[in-house]
């Protein structure tokens, strides 16, 4: 829980939203190319690309700081899996009410302090789990593919030659939206579930903890604290159930 001067320091979710970009879409360049330029763009690209997303958005969030008990806890969490199968992994907590998690396909992964006030430790590491999933299935490189291959920031791609240190916050922004903010399918959803229960399967963690974690994400619904979970992480009564009978295998 929260002490009174923690309170203090937790601001609203609007902190973080797209709007904190201060979008100004007339500033992209008028070149083109097609969405097939983003689809060849290297890996490397592709990461750097979320990792600027990235700075971009812990330089304007409420990031807790190395002494906060949010980022203490998290570190805890996740001292044994900083790396998974070659990808380098780092974590931050924001410190907001808003019961939501992201990932980046760089290895970003970033908590939002109303879910971890909501969750147990092994629920955590269910989520830890199933954000690295979406990472590890392809899933944000997906995403970030699509954003560099649509709208303003195709063409400012274009006119880079796909530089990630040249796009400018604007189009950053733009890339924010379709990347994070935009909802999950429900095959991804379950892709990434399955592999968040081989995380705790593997490191001995109680697998019960991705049930227990989306009934509380189901038993949320409609509630205000949720809004941004269930607007980018679909259907969680449907997936406790999958998750259920899996934990019961």
């Amino acid at each position: 829980m929260l002490t009174r001067r923690q309170a203090l320091f937790m601001l609203p979710a609007a902190a973080i939203t797209p709007q904190a970009f201060a979008f100004d879409l007339g500033k992209a360049l008028n070149a083109a190319q097609g969405a097939a330029g983003a689809m060849r763009l290297s890996d490397d690209d592709i990461r750097a690309h979320g990792r600027r997303i990235a700075d971009q958005l812990d330089a304007k969030a409420p990031v807790a700081p190395a002494s906060s008990p949010y980022a203490r806890r998290l570190a805890a969490l996740t001292a044994k899996c900083r790396e998974d199968s070659g990808l380098t992994l780092n974590y931050k907590v924001y410190l907001t009410r808003e019961v939501n998690a992201f990932a980046l396909p760089d290895g970003s992964i970033r908590f939002y302090g109303g879910l971890m006030d909501l969750m147990t430790d092994d629920e955590v590491r269910y989520v830890i789990g199933h954000e690295i999933g979406h990472v590890q299935a392809g899933h944000s490189r997906k995403r970030m593919q699509m954003a560099l291959g649509s709208g303003a920031a195709q063409q400012a791609v274009a006119a880079t030659g796909g530089r990630a240190a040249a796009l400018a916050e604007s189009e950053l922004g733009e890339l924010f939206v379709k990347v994070v903010r935009a909802q999950h399918s429900q095959g991804n959803e379950n892709e990434a579930d399955d592999f968040a229960m081989r995380f705790l399967s593997l490191r001995g963690y109680d697998r019960r903890a991705a049930v227990t974690a989306l009934d509380k994400l189901d038993a949320l619904s409609g509630g205000a604290g949720s809004a941004q979970w269930l607007s980018t992480h679909p259907a969680p009564r449907d997936r406790a159930e999958r998750m259920r009978r899996q934990a019961a295998a």
